[in-house]
């Protein structure tokens, strides 16, 4: 199962690397300019930045563990990006809201 969803800012390259250095002291991380993974025990996060924001995908195996791999997700880039206050709208591959 995957999910995606997307925050508009002018800040994504930036969001992206602190996310990424966050969870590369705890688990597998991959990092480029403009582009990152983390790797959860629960589920995959891919991260790309560009100059309107910063979009997520994240994917796992059911759907209790896509949850948990958003709420983790989201609950980070939340707190790293509280002047923001990001709304994050995650969309189910199937086209629903999670």
């Amino acid at each position: 199962m995957n999910a995606s969803t997307f925050f508009s800012t002018d800040r994504a390259d930036r969001y992206l690397g602190t996310l990424c250095k966050h969870f590369g002291h705890k688990v597998p991380v991959r990092h480029d300019k403009g582009t990152g993974q983390i790797e959860l025990p629960f589920g995959l996060c891919v991260l790309s930045a560009d100059e309107t924001g910063l979009a997520l995908s994240v994917e796992a195996s059911d759907k209790s563990q896509l949850d948990k791999t958003i709420k983790v997700i989201s609950s980070h880039l939340e707190r790293f990006a509280f002047r923001e206050n990001p709304d994050l709208t995650w969309t189910v591959a199937n086209g629903t809201n999670a």
